[in-house]
């Protein structure tokens, strides 16, 4: 336990949903609960040691990003014990970027929240447009970006500003190839330096490429964590077995998981 970067002991994240607004409010000011709890992780146990990189895989709902949203401290867990051991940056193709400022705007907000001094930005700021391949774009406002843009942008700041860990959450599905095969390569670099990633990805041959082991969540509850061939192998099996469902079977079997997110019977 001594090496691991990152121990996670039934950790679990939930939210409280409302039939209508004024639950809400009435949940805020009333000691009495309204409202119900949906579960979008639970009882989540691992550890990962340091210089390992670990893949998440699962469904679209899954937890996935929410896992890796807690690892990254963008998000609090509900219960259950968080141990990272060394910094984090995290990179993700749904967010990390303010889309009113200019690239380089951004590069200075997200290095100056993660505690760097603006002489060590300074510094940094040259590898970062070099690496996001941005060139003049870089000046303009990221609303006016594509999502590969965007990806290329938070990708090049995780990187480059040497975090201890760093959670990747889908931010290379975005990317041309040529782009992605250049991340993949300075992401075996970083693990080379006894670095940690977590992974999470849709693309099971870059997760067999690149992670030493796997973990599947589904409903957000862990289905199976361990090596990663055997995890991929077993998650590849069920996604085929799920998309030779019907859409009305394959809707059962979401609202089947739903259910048990929030505690009912199926």
């Amino acid at each position: 336990m001594g090496n691991d970067a990152i121990i996670a002991e039934n950790l679990s994240k939930a939210y409280s949903i409302y039939a209508k607004p004024l639950e809400k409010y009435l949940d805020f000011f009333l000691p009495m609960p309204f409202g119900r709890k949906f579960y979008a992780l639970r009882d989540i146990s691992f550890s990962l040691e340091q210089g390992h990189s670990i893949g998440l895989l699962g469904l679209n709902g899954s937890g996935k990003s929410t896992l890796a949203n807690i690892i990254a401290g963008a998000s609090a867990l509900t219960d259950g014990k968080l141990e990272i051991h060394g910094n984090v940056s995290m990179t993700a193709v749904s967010g990390g970027v303010t889309p009113l400022l200019t690239g380089r705007e951004n590069i200075v907000q997200k290095c100056l929240l993660l505690g760097l001094s603006r002489k060590e930005i300074d510094a940094l700021m040259p590898d970062i447009i070099e690496f996001s391949e941005l060139g003049d774009v870089i000046d303009q406002q990221v609303k006016t970006y594509s999502s590969g843009m965007r990806a290329k942008l938070g990708f090049a700041i995780s990187i480059n500003i040497d975090p201890d860990i760093m959670v990747i959450d889908e931010a290379l599905s975005v990317g041309d190839p040529t782009f992605t095969d250049k991340c993949l390569q300075r992401m075996k670099a970083f693990r080379d330096e006894n670095k940690t990633i977590v992974f999470v990805s849709h693309a099971l041959p870059q997760v067999r490429d690149f992670c030493d082991c796997a973990l599947w969540l589904e409903g957000g509850y862990m289905r199976a964590i361990g090596n990663c061939d055997d995890v991929t192998k077993e998650y590849s099996q069920f996604i085929s077995w799920f998309n030779q469902l019907s859409s009305k079977e394959q809707k059962e079997y979401k609202e089947n998981i739903r259910k048990k997110q929030l505690g009912e019977k199926k």
